[in-house]
């Protein structure tokens, strides 16, 4: 699913994997960060360059709609093994409290 604005806004939701619990594959919106309790949104990662809040907030509405347990980030061992939903929902509420908005 297309979430940005661009073409590397992508997410792929994958049901049939995580034993059956399902899986968010990200691009670059959705990053995992150290403390996998937690993920970030990022418009440009290699550039540091965090996303705007209509997009996190698109994001969130469409991964709500599934089921999923873990998220593999685009980079490298970046992955929210356990309870990865509530991660996401949890940590756009928090970017959203921080800014403001």
């Amino acid at each position: 699913m297309r979430v940005g604005d661009c073409d590397g806004g992508a997410l792929l939701h994958y049901p049939g994997t995580a034993d059956g619990r399902g899986a968010l594959f990200s691009g670059d919106v959705i990053q995992v960060v150290a403390d996998r309790r937690w993920v970030s949104f990022m418009y440009s990662y290699p550039n540091l360059i965090p996303e705007h809040p209509a997009t996190i907030a698109r994001a969130v509405e469409l991964v709500e709609r599934y089921p999923f347990e873990v998220v593999y980030g685009g980079w490298w061992n970046r992955v929210v093994s356990t309870d990865a939903k509530a991660a996401v929902i949890r940590s756009a509420e928090r970017y959203r409290r921080h800014i403001g908005h």
